[in-house]
């Protein structure tokens, strides 16, 4: 068969499907780390969670994701008071958490229970929809309402169960409080009517004393008759002993007449802690083992519990509760007065739940016992059970956290897995719950809750890790290859198919394989064994993979027939083997069944794998492989040449010539084995088997491996008897070209041309060579006598073979000993010094010098162990006075003696002085000894007392230098050096050993990588370090080159040369590197330390202090602060070309990044020159210094440094440049900025300085050149007529300058200031989004927004419905129904598309309109949108491409770009609300600040405060910035009517219009508010509330309102502006913008401000409700906006028109009056020219600046400075990938690339477009644009403005072509023409790390779509958007049938018929059916 795909990428491919990673993707979780989780809930039908904690209630989806939130506490209550409304009803009353103490659902009436602790325990009900939503809590709850217990140590339980047409809640409860006596332990109470969770009227367990009988229930239980409580009590009145119980009551028993309870008992354990029903069973956990400390798990089969309770009843109905034997078996408990009596004995049949008249409540004596299933180690305090598949499962929570599954088969239990849910420690709660489709467990912990999988089949890869998991819901499905529950595999009833780990447990396996190997030259058959392999169909096959080959297999029984591959279809032999090894799977179509390994061998590699014995390797190996010994070759079968005898292969065990020991072999040397060199020698070698050969001649030859030279000599053959012979090699002298005193050399034998006989073994003979090794004459005759070396004289005296020295030339008597040098040569008069002697001829043997050593005259004993023959003598001095001094003496025998030219000195050695004299007593003080004769000796040691002290060499005669080590406890201790056996002490200055020092503080934690920051370590004892370090450990990355030193413990030089520097690094063992700086001892209380420097890209491990031996973390040192490494700040040159020009008395502003990170503003130095710069400010991004005053010298004179630049002229104009050159002052070196080790220069600065005015013009000079021919007089004239003028041109000139500076030097204040502020602002802000969140929008307003731009609100509601059109309603909803259906077809809406876009009266507007229609449609189904907008893009691109593919998605111009604006903007909501939506609010409070500082002109809209050029207000206005206390009335802000007013602080500015004023007033009080929740502005007046004094009325202003339309309130009486801030006549002055007191001139009317109104700073105004019509309040916005901003209380508000565009408000013969508020629109230019003349010098200095309004552009600049940081942070939020981008996004991503690719376009600017287009420009610019899409908020005019250019400056960014600006470029493009590239390639980044990511799986965004699809159900109703959608298929109703009948596709699915019945149930149009 052909080959298939690898088996291994199929693995591969499919392993990912069936393997996911041992954390299942399916597990989720909810955490909630402010509160504790107390209860939790499910409700059966929509699969919601409710989670009851402390203070709030959680609504969950069933995925763990948060729905809604209530919060319930904490609540003003006591536990002693019952519930009350007035705190003065309780005063003992504290502010009390919450707990939930009872969560229930009822289904019937969709209503959660919640009953919590405080008020007594009382209840209320909530809308399972949405729990946030209360239904019912009693107000005044009477003391039958007192539900749950009032501490959260005494647990509530309950059940909701049906009744007769409505729920009744079960409740059981212990006792708490005293309020709680009167409620009995157990009641039933009604959920619904006039008094739910009242027990009037219905069942209630009695208790005759609460004392006695405190029950303490563990559950609440329900099967379909009854339900169960288990408890914990007493046994009986007045018994201390506690007992466990279940009580049973019948579920349609209001009264609790059924009650009945029985005692339950596990065998030899203690008291049921948790219980829970399985089908058939009670499981009850209960204590175990000591203290309880232990668990057991009982079952109690509901049969036999049922039957005791039975039996029970029986007797106290029956028998008086008396048992066959007369004893008690039942009674009735609780101390009531009822009694067991003595019915008739059908009574229990008769009344199977109790009666009014039979005895109740009934307790049996008699326990129902069973044995424990299992032990657990921890308490079990939760459990629940499934069945699932046949089997009983049940999960155990315990005390610490831990889940275990246990497997319930027969009488035993089996825990088949554990896991940790919660934290280590932390309960699970009782509520564990299972899911309805029996999928999913939910676990509660006091801090989480946790959805696992009840089986997590699919993560087990592979059979056996499935099997052996045993768990028993898990079995392996044979032919789906994969791990799945029983009824998710498909034959899992038919043998074999689904293998589980409780039968068998055995995964298929193929058991043997016949043949076990074969030879790849040929191809076969190979059979597998199978055993329990599954039976197929008739069609059904197996096959064989070998590898990547494919056969198919033929099935006989377990045995499986394949064919091997040929030998083209397998893979070469890896090099150096003879074999490969295949992977063989049995498969079923892609899933393997079983596994095993085939090889293929090749015989004909196997005989090079052994060069040595190829023969033997042929026939010796697993392989059947035979060797032909005439042929030399290994061959498989019986393939030898004819007539070639073979010697087969060791496995045939049915032949004799078989295996290696027949191989033709090389057994050994004859002789000899060693050979000298240079002398001719005769080798031998025994064979065997030679045999084979006889017959066929042949010659032989030996050969030798010499190095570098294979050598080859002929060699003869001499047969022995048998099978033996003997090579004779022909005679040869060896000489090896390397000179080795012993060389091994190998041998074999050849016959023929290279047919090479095997060694038995590794042969080699040994050449050897005396003058090798033998350098003297002792070394030489020490030889061995076999190798008959010789001392020979003749030539060069050498050692030689000895047939090779001539005989005359043999010297038997070596020389005299030859001493060269001694060590060492001092030793201490006591001597037992050790010395070592070199040379030659020092004996050859120890023998020879055991007596032979003196030294300066005394005998020296030699050491045997360190003896060397002929070399070294090892000997120990003997004693000696101080100062004997002579040579060293060696006599050998009858030999002169040896004498050495260096001679020995015996010296005393004196220790003098010690220093220090303390250290720490960990150790590591460096300690030098002082003294003489120090270097006595070679072994020298030190020690302090016991403690030997390291010493560091050299040892100088003056000195010794040691470090100490740990000693016990602090004291003194004497210092001794041991000279050998010499022993010296230091008495007169012992060393103290001190207490080790102590580090209590260190700061700063921080600094830059360059390091050199200074560290203040504060502690004591630190003066007795000796060299204090601060050090980092650090681990290099492999990239990382840095300049390391080996470390040396020990480093030092020569006693003369000074200590050299540490290194700064050093590399340690292990790999790390270790940094290091020294510190200063400033006191014993301070260490003064500077930060290592770390080289980039290391990674800090360890930052420690090393104070000599001890080591002290920084952490432990700071407090627990670790040290924090930051990157070294980086500076922006001053400037790039030219030096950087510094006006004296100016602030330098230098610009970087990370400045403050790691320094603080008063380490900094900058230096100018010699002199400093004063740093003034530090900030993360600018450093604000204030250079000298003067221009400081360079520091460097040896080099040209730029010159200072002083402008001297007025100016520069043609033909004048000499006069612009500037004036010339003392140079300065360039700025350096020094941030500890970090220097930073920046490049030269040049000082400008004003210079003298010019004595004398050019242009005078040259005049009085010519003035020979001038009369003086005249020239003098001209000259002065001149200077005056030059003059007065000079002072017009530098005015125009200094305010230039002026007004440069102010924008930088001013951002730097504005900045500040902005900060600050911003901080409160968000504190305040703390606690009152973002606004955000709903998700439904949202898409209304979103999909229907610009309509105000969604345009579908529904229709009213005309008379007698009710009938209509239902076919209509019927019709619609069907048509979403039909949507549901790909091809119908494909068509439908197609066909509407086709028309073309189907205006663009139409498309944008049916596309949100149909998002809205199928807004259930966003996995089918997905895909029809796939389809629909892909039809698009297909299209531009045969056009042009750069244009595509640049408009909306096509349905399908209308709905990918929908799918991205559902898709990012979430990404909006969580990661994005913070940015971009924070951003528009900015610009909402920013502009609101400013004034803005009402009526022309312009404002001070702007990006926007076309929005500034070019004028100087002066304003004054006041602090208003607003006083919010009665229905204002939030205060009731008849409370106190709230006082609230607004800013506002004296020029503000009394609108604007009101506008920023709400904004302060409704900080916290949606704008849609706040009253407008136009429904409010502001009023001045201050009370007058009595004082003369000049006048009575009556108030009235005067709006542009002529109605209104104002002042009346004078016509006057008010000439101070006063009441009116009721104590009110009630502001407006217009009324009598507005200033009129010329036709301009003036709009009211505060300053008109003369509002003094701190007054008080009121804002109170528009009155119209006697008083009644509007509710209704007025119709104008006098502010001129549009108020946008959403899309659906009205907007107001701005005043400008009403110029006129009452008619004239030449037009109305004309509003202006800050600048008029127009000014006449001759009034202008008129007044300018009589204007002051400062009026006349603002009419210049007028004269030139681009100055204040400026304004643009300091607004961009000011909200640069907020416009980078909502950049950086929508191009990060730091967190993970959302998967919508990766998906369109990669989609556009898969229609690049299919294209063919490889043009990376049309992709960067086509994903600009499809999400930057689409999505991102609109909603930076429109911030009202996404937040409850109102966009001004003026901020609108500015979102534009902020919007712009985001649409240039993505932009790939260059950013190019000129001269003539818009203002706006001007301001971020640095910003544009920095964000262009943030975009490219964006763009590629999004590729670069792991793809988004069809599957993964299939899911997250579903998730998206059933989260949002608050998205817009479809209904009407199916009657909107149906209107436009009615418009091209024809059209739409015509093209529906010509689709093949379409006929074959009746698609236009079924659009016909749509059309007649909708129309009531008769059609053609």
């Amino acid at each position: 068969m052909a080959p298939r795909p690898p088996l291994g990428a199929c693995l591969l491919l499919v392993l990912p499907l069936l393997c996911p990673p041992l954390t299942p993707t399916w597990a989720h979780r909810f955490p909630a780390p402010n509160t504790t989780l107390n209860r939790l809930a499910l409700a059966p039908g929509r699969g919601a969670l409710y989670v009851g904690a402390v203070n709030r209630l959680f609504q969950l989806s069933p995925a763990l994701r948060l729905e809604s939130v209530a919060v319930t506490g904490p609540v003003l209550d006591s536990p002693d008071c019952v519930p009350f409304r007035e705190p003065a009803e309780c005063p003992q009353a504290r502010l009390t958490d919450n707990a939930n103490q009872l969560l229930l659902v009822s289904g019937r009436a969709r209503e959660l229970v919640a009953c919590g602790q405080v008020r007594q325990g009382v209840c209320e009900k909530r809308r399972l929809e949405d729990v946030a939503q209360l239904l019912y809590r009693a107000e005044d709850p009477g003391d039958g309402q007192f539900v749950a217990a009032n501490a959260v140590g005494v647990a509530t339980v309950g059940l909701v169960v049906p009744g007769p047409g409505q729920d009744l809640l079960l409740v059981a409860r212990g006792l708490a409080g005293k309020l709680s006596g009167g409620v009995p332990p157990l009641t039933v109470r009604q959920l619904a009517g006039p008094q739910p969770f009242s027990s009037e009227g219905l069942g209630r367990l009695v208790v005759g004393d609460l004392s006695d009988y405190n029950n303490s229930y563990v559950a609440a239980l329900a099967d379909a008759r009854s339900a169960y409580f288990v408890f914990r009590r007493r046994g009986a009145r007045a018994q201390a002993e506690y007992r466990s119980y279940v009580a049973r009551v019948c579920l349609g028993d209001a009264n609790l007449y059924s009650y009945v309870e029985v005692p339950l008992t596990c065998r030899g354990h203690g008291l049921i802690q948790a219980a829970s029903l399985a089908p058939g069973a009670l499981l009850g956990a209960f204590a175990a083992g000591p203290r309880g400390a232990q668990a057991a798990l009982c079952a109690f089969p509901l049969a036999d519990l049922d039957a005791t309770m039975e039996r029970a009843r029986r007797l106290c109905y029956t028998t008086g509760g008396r048992g066959p034997g007369g004893t008690e078996e039942a009674t009735v408990e609780y101390g009531v007065t009822s009694r067991c009596v003595t019915l008739p004995p059908d009574s229990p049949e008769s009344y199977p739940c109790g009666d009014e008249h039979t005895p109740s409540p009934i307790a049996g004596r008699q326990p129902l016992e069973a044995g424990p299933l299992l032990q657990l180690r921890n308490s079990i305090s939760a459990v629940a059970a499934l069945q699932a598949d046949g089997h009983t499962i049940a999960f155990l929570g315990d005390v610490q956290g831990q889940l275990h599954k246990v497997f319930l088969n027969g009488t035993r239990g089996q825990v088949y897995h554990s896991q940790q849910v919660g934290p280590l420690g932390s309960a699970i709660s009782p509520d564990l719950l299972v899911d309805s489709s029996g999928s999913h467990l939910y676990v509660l912990t006091s801090q989480q809750v946790d959805r696992l999988p009840v089986a997590a089949c699919p993560q087990f890869p592979d059979c056996s890790s499935c099997l052996q998991a045993r768990d028993p819901l898990c079995g392996w499905c044979v032919l789906q290859g994969r791990c799945t529950r029983k009824g998710q595999c498909g034959r899992a009833a038919q043998p074999n198919q689904w293998l589980w780990s409780y039968e068998d447990g055995r995964c298929l396996h193929i058991q043997s394989l016949l043949p076990a190997h074969h030879p790849r030259q040929e191809q076969g058959q190979v059979t597998l064994s199978v055993p329990r392999l599954p039976t197929l169909t008739v069609d059904e096959y197996f096959h064989c993979a070998f590898g990547n080959y494919d056969s198919l297999a033929h099935v006989e029984g377990t045995h499986v027939a394949c064919v091997t591959p040929p030998q083209d279809q397998l893979p070469h032999n890896p090099p150096g083997t003879e074999h490969i090894t295949l992977p063989l799977a049995l498969m079923f179509e892609d899933v393997v069944v079983a596994t095993a390994n085939f090889s293929f061998y090749d015989c004909g590699a196997v005989q090079a794998l052994d060069a040595a014995a190829p023969c033997s390797a042929c026939v010796g190996s697993r392989w059947r492989c035979h060797w032909c010994p005439q042929s030399s070759r290994c061959v498989y079968g019986e393939r030898c040449p004819e007539g070639e005898r073979t010697i087969y292969s060791a496995q045939q065990v049915d032949i004799q010539v078989r295996g290696p020991g027949a191989c033709p072999r090389v057994e050994g040397l004859v002789g000899p084995l060693l050979v000298p060199v240079g002398w001719e020698s005769r080798l031998a070698l025994r064979v065997r088997n030679l045999q084979h050969f006889r017959g066929l001649p042949a010659s032989y030859h030996c050969w030798l491996e010499l190095p570098g030279e294979l050598q080859r000599l002929p060699a003869s053959l001499e047969e022995v008897a048998g099978d033996a012979g003997l090579i004779h090699c022909q005679a040869q002298q060896f000489q090896p070209s390397m000179a080795q005193r012993e060389l091994p050399v190998p041998i074999y034998v050849t016959r023929g041309e290279g047919q090479r006989l095997d060694n038995a073994r590794t042969l080699h003979v040994t050449l050897y060579d005396c003058a090798v090794g033998h350098p003297d004459c002792s070394h030489c005759q020490a030889a061995s006598g076999s190798l008959g070396c010789l001392w020979c004289s003749h030539d060069r005296p050498t050692c030689r073979y000895g047939p090779l020295c001539p005989p005359g030339a043999v010297e038997l008597l070596c020389p005299a000993p030859s001493i060269n040098a001694i060590e060492p040569l001092t030793g201490p008069p006591e001597g037992g010094l050790a010395l070592t002697i070199l040379g030659s001829n020092l004996g050859r043997d120890f023998a020879d010098v055991q007596d032979a050593v003196s030294v300066a005259g005394r005998p020296c004993s030699p050491d045997p162990s360190l003896y060397r023959i002929s070399a070294r003598i090892v000997c120990v001095t003997s004693p000696a006075p101080n100062g004997t001094v002579g040579p060293i003496q060696v006599a050998v025998k009858s030999r002169p003696p040896g004498i050495s030219t260096q001679h020995f000195t015996y010296q005393d050695p004196v220790l003098l002085s010690l220093s220090p004299q303390w250290g720490p007593q960990a150790g590591g003080t460096q300690l030098t000894i002082h003294g003489q004769h120090l270097q006595t000796g070679g072994n020298i040691s030190a020690f302090v007392g016991s403690q030997p002290c390291r010493i560091r060499e050299p040892v100088c005669p003056e000195a010794i230098v040691c470090h100490t080590t740990p000693q016990a406890s602090p004291g003194e201790a004497v210092v001794r050096v041991v000279f050998g056996r010499a022993q010296r002490t230091l008495l007169a200055s012992p060393f103290h050993y001190t207490a080790d020092p102590q580090l209590v503080a260190a700061e700063p934690s921080v600094s830059f990588r360059g390091g050199g920051r200074l560290i203040r370590v504060r502690g004591t004892g630190l003066d007795v370090v000796e060299r204090p370090l601060l050090s980092v450990w650090l681990e290099a990355a492999e990239e990382t080159a840095v300049a390391v030193q080996p470390r040396d413990p020990t480093p030092r030089g020569s006693c003369r040369a000074p200590a050299a520097a540490p290194q700064a690094c050093t590399q340690l063992e292990g790999g790390l590197l270790q940094c290091s700086t020294v510190c200063s001892i400033n006191s014993s209380s301070l260490l003064l330390c500077r930060s290592p420097a770390v080289p980039d890209g290391a990674s800090p491990r360890r930052v420690f202090f090393a104070l000599d031996n001890v080591h002290v973390d920084f952490a432990r040192a700071s407090g627990g602060q670790d040290f924090l490494y930051q990157p070294n700040p980086r500076l922006a040159p001053l400037s790039r070309a030219r030096p950087y020009r510094l006006k004296p008395g100016h602030i330098l502003d230098v610009e970087g990044e990370g400045l403050n990170l790691g320094i603080s503003k008063e380490e900094v130095r900058v230096h100018i020159g010699d002199g400093e710069c004063l740093v003034k400010t530090l900030t993360l991004t600018h450093l604000y210094c204030e250079p000298p005053a003067r221009a400081p010298q360079p520091t460097n004179g040896s080099r040209p440094l730029p010159q200072f630049v002083v402008r001297l002229g007025p100016g520069c104009r043609a033909g004048r440049a000499e006069r612009c050159r500037p004036a010339l002052k003392s140079p300065a070196s360039p700025p350096q900025v020094q941030m500890g080790n970090v220097r930073l220069p920046l490049g030269p600065v040049q000082y400008e300085a004003e210079p003298a005015l010019s004595a004398f013009p050019v242009e005078a000079q040259a005049g009085l050149g010519l003035g020979v021919a001038v009369p003086i007089a005249a020239v003098l004239l001209l000259t002065l007529v001149y200077r005056h003028k030059s003059k007065q041109a000079l002072r017009d000139y530098q005015k125009v300058l200094v305010q230039l500076e002026n007004l440069e030097i102010g924008v930088g204040d001013q951002c730097r200031k504005e900045f500040t502020d902005l900060m600050t602002e911003m901080t409160d802000l968000s504190s305040d989004l703390e606690a009152s969140g973002i606004p955000f929008l709903d998700y439904r307003t949202y898409a209304e927004r979103v999909f229907f731009p610009g309509r105000g609100s969604c345009p579908l509601q529904p229709a009213l419905e005309g008379p007698g059109e009710e009938g209509r309603r239902a076919p209509v909803r019927q019709g619609l129904m069907q048509l979403s259906n039909l949507l549901n077809s790909k091809p119908f809406l494909l068509t439908l598309i197609h066909t509407l876009e086709e028309q073309p009266s189907f205006s663009q507007r139409d498309r944008c309109l049916v596309a949100s229609l149909l998002s809205l449609a199928l807004h259930g189904k966003l996995e089918y949108l997905t895909d029809i907008v796939r389809t629909l893009l892909g039809d698009l691109a297909a299209h531009y491409v045969q056009k042009n593919p750069k244009l595509m998605l640049r408009r909306t111009e096509t349905m399908v770009e209308k709905l990918l604006t929908n799918w991205v903007s559902i898709c990012l909501y979430t990404f909006l609300r969580e990661v994005a939506g913070e940015p971009l609010y924070v951003l528009l409070r900015a610009i909402q600040y920013q502009v609101d500082k400013g004034p803005v002109d009402a009526v022309t809209g312009k404002a001070k405060r702007t990006l926007n050029d076309s929005r500034l207000l070019r004028e100087d206005v002066e304003f004054r910035t006041l602090t208003l206390t607003v006083l919010a009335g009665p229905g204002v802000g939030g205060a009731a009517a008849g409370s106190m007013a709230q006082r609230v602080p607004a800013r506002v500015l004296d020029t503000d219009t009394i609108t604007q004023v009101k506008e920023k007033v709400l904004d302060q009080v409704y900080k916290g508010t949606p704008f849609s929740q706040r009253p407008s502005v136009h429904a409010l007046d502001l009023g001045e509330n201050l009370p007058l004094p009595p004082r003369p009325r000049l006048f009575s202003p009556v108030a009235t309102r005067l709006c542009p339309t002529g109605t209104g309130r104002g002042l009346t009486g004078f016509p006057g502006s008010p000439q101070e801030w006063r009441s009116g006549l009721a104590g009110h002055l009630t502001l407006s913008d217009e009324d009598l007191t507005s200033v009129t001139q010329n036709r301009w009317k003036r709009l009211n401000t505060l300053q008109h109104y003369k509002v003094p700073d701190g007054a008080t105004v009121r804002l109170i409700p528009q009155l119209h019509n006697g008083g009644a309040v509007s509710q209704s916005p007025a119709p104008s906006c006098p502010s001129g901003q549009s108020e946008s209380r959403g899309p659906a508000a009205p907007t107001c028109p701005r005043v400008r565009d009403v110029p006129a408000l009452e008619d004239g013969e030449d037009g109305g009056v004309r509003l202006w508020h800050l600048v008029k629109v127009a000014d006449e230019p001759e009034a202008a020219k008129a007044r300018r003349s009589s204007l002051r010098e400062p009026e006349r200095e603002r009419t210049r600046a007028k004269a030139i309004p681009e100055i204040y552009l400026t304004r643009l600049l300091s607004m961009k400075g000011t909200l640069q940081k907020f416009v980078d942070d909502a950049f950086q939020a929508i191009l990060s990938v730091n967190r993970p981008v959302p998967i919508a996004v990766k998906y369109l991503f990669d989609f556009l690339d898969e229609l690049a690719e299919k294209h063919g376009i490889e043009d990376l600017e049309t992709l960067h477009i086509w994903k600009t287009n499809s999400l930057l420009l689409r999505f991102w610019v609109n909603t930076l644009k429109n911030p009202q899409l996404i937040f409850d908020v109102r966009v001004s005019d003026n901020v609108d403005a500015v979102l534009t250019v902020i919007a712009q400056t985001f649409m240039d960014s993505c932009t790939i072509s260059e950013h190019k600006v000129g001269r003539d470029s818009p203002v706006n493009k001007l301001l971020y023409a640095r910003e544009i590239p920095r964000y262009k390639q943030m975009v490219e980044r964006y763009y590629s790390d999004i590729r670069q990511s792991s793809p988004a799986s069809y599957q993964e965004m299939n899911s997250a779509l579903a998730e998206l699809s059933g989260n949002y159900t608050s998205a817009p109703h479809c209904l009407e958007a199916l009657q909107e959608l149906y209107t436009h298929i009615h418009r091209y109703y024809d059209q739409i049938i015509s093209a529906l009948e010509e689709d093949p596709v379409g006929q074959k699915m009746q698609l236009a018929c079924r659009l016909q019945q749509v059309a007649a149930l909708v129309e009531n149009k008769v059609t053609d059916l």
